[in-house]
């Protein structure tokens, strides 16, 4: 298993993720996403959206906006009850959701960590709040929202006669979110600001576990098809207790983190319980007339909801490895070719031979149109060559001093390290051949 610390260093040191306000001690639980970090996060969610939206006849996009009326978290019932339940450990200090603990097996009322006591359950509110006005204490009090679904149930008409789709269909969304949350750690998995990826698939009640069913499937797939470690995944589905309000059903698809399965996203039947209360609240019917059925119904939803930084952080530990190559360490990032943040890196082999140079920028300027290309010439090939290892990088192209008489280049593989002589005028389509094995 991957050392936790392992991924936080590589992050830290390669620029993938930063502490939030660092420079002035940062800011606990919340992250800021460098060079290679923005890449590979919209790598992510760029693949998500293709599978989602662009492959599909029957999914609509949306991007609905993080403040929204307060009635809204009134009739999804985020206000009043959207708080955990946590208890301290007055020995280490820590503290901990109760229903983790019940999962945990912790009921004896010990710390799990020290064995110490805890203190009685506390309810924490998991919303930030905001005021909408410019005059200092008298705005009206809004909510950061705590997740994204509630932008598409508010929208469901508004898709629906835009759109003129027929059950069953979805609406698709990636965006931000904030919870307060009290017990933020383990790196980015649980952050105060997050970006979730969801879909509402608005069924026939009839035909609610049928797309329960096929959801479960096709999200799961997903994972694996990115490249990601079947062994590490697995689904977990809900017992009674732990539903939330609206759920009938709901599994997880867990991943294997250094600090245990955790949750990398969900899957639940809704029922209709989220269009009729915002129908109730509203006055606005949200229903649907089902032309075959000659009938008027209040669709079931059916929702995958993922989050961007956890599925970012488990596909980082999932492609890390450590290798010894001739005696020397090898650290790569063994990324799915969708998701590695660089695609090729542009290496001159003499960095003071001006004619090299000037055939390796030619390259950079010919590969960098379609894709994210780099150009280094700051250490020896080898260094160079672990370098971009250790980020993903898929090919390096090496332009060398026999590069000015043959017109060839060499090209790299990351994962098998072999090493091919192209022409620099088939460099293209050796690329794009590559891309799509």
């Amino acid at each position: 298993m991957v050392d936790l610390t392992n991924i936080v260093s590589l992050c830290k040191r390669r620029g993938f993720i930063f502490q939030s306000s660092e420079i002035y001690g940062g800011l606990a639980s919340v992250w800021d996403y460098g060079p290679l970090g923005v890449e590979m996060k919209n790598n992510i969610k760029k693949s998500w959206w293709q599978s989602m939206v662009y492959e599909r006849d029957d999914i609509e996009g949306l991007d609905a906006a993080i403040l929204m009326d307060k009635d809204v978290w009134r009739a999804s019932g985020h206000v009043g009850s959207f708080a955990d339940l946590l208890v301290d450990c007055m020995g280490c200090k820590k503290r901990f959701r109760t229903d983790l603990l019940i999962l945990r097996q912790s009921q004896d009322g010990k710390c799990p960590e020290c064995g110490g006591d805890l203190t009685q359950p506390r309810q924490f509110n998991l919303m930030f709040k905001t005021k909408v006005g410019s005059v200092e204490n008298q705005g009206d009090e809004i909510f950061l929202r705590p997740e994204t679904a509630q932008g598409i149930f508010v929208n469901f008409l508004n898709v629906l006669s835009s759109s003129r789709k027929k059950l069953p269909f979805g609406i698709a969304q990636i965006g931000k979110s904030f919870r307060n949350e009290i017990t933020a750690g383990n790196f980015t998995f649980r952050s105060r600001e997050f970006e979730q990826m969801e879909l509402e698939y608005f069924v026939h009640p009839e035909e609610a576990d049928k797309w329960y069913e096929y959801w479960l499937n096709e999200r799961l797939s997903w994972y694996s098809k990115l490249g990601m470690n079947k062994d590490n995944l697995k689904l977990r589905e809900h017992e009674k207790k732990e539903l939330a309000h609206y759920a009938k059903r709901c599994h997880d698809i867990e991943y294997n983190f250094p600090f245990g399965c955790s949750e990398l996203e969900g899957i639940a039947n809704r029922s209709d319980f989220d269009l009729r209360q915002h129908s109730s609240i509203s006055g606005k019917g949200l229903d649907y007339y089902d032309e075959g059925k000659k009938e008027r119904i209040t669709p079931y939803i059916i929702e995958p909801s993922g989050g961007v930084d956890r599925t970012f952080l488990a596909f980082l530990i999932d492609a890390y490895r450590e290798e010894n190559v001739r005696g020397e360490k090898r650290v790569v990032l063994g990324l799915h070719k969708k998701l590695a943040p660089i695609k090729i890196a542009v290496l001159p082999l003499l960095r003071n031979r001006t004619e090299i140079v000037e055939l390796a920028k030619k390259i950079l300027s010919n590969l960098k149109k379609d894709r994210r290309v780099v150009y280094d010439d700051t250490a020896s090939i080898g260094r160079l060559y672990r370098r971009q290892d250790e980020i993903g990088t898929l090919f390096c192209i090496t332009v060398d001093v026999e590069s000015l008489s043959d017109n060839k280049v060499t090209v790299r593989d990351r994962d098998t390290m072999k090493q091919d002589r192209v022409s620099v005028d088939k460099l293209e389509e050796y690329v794009e051949e590559k891309m799509e094995e």
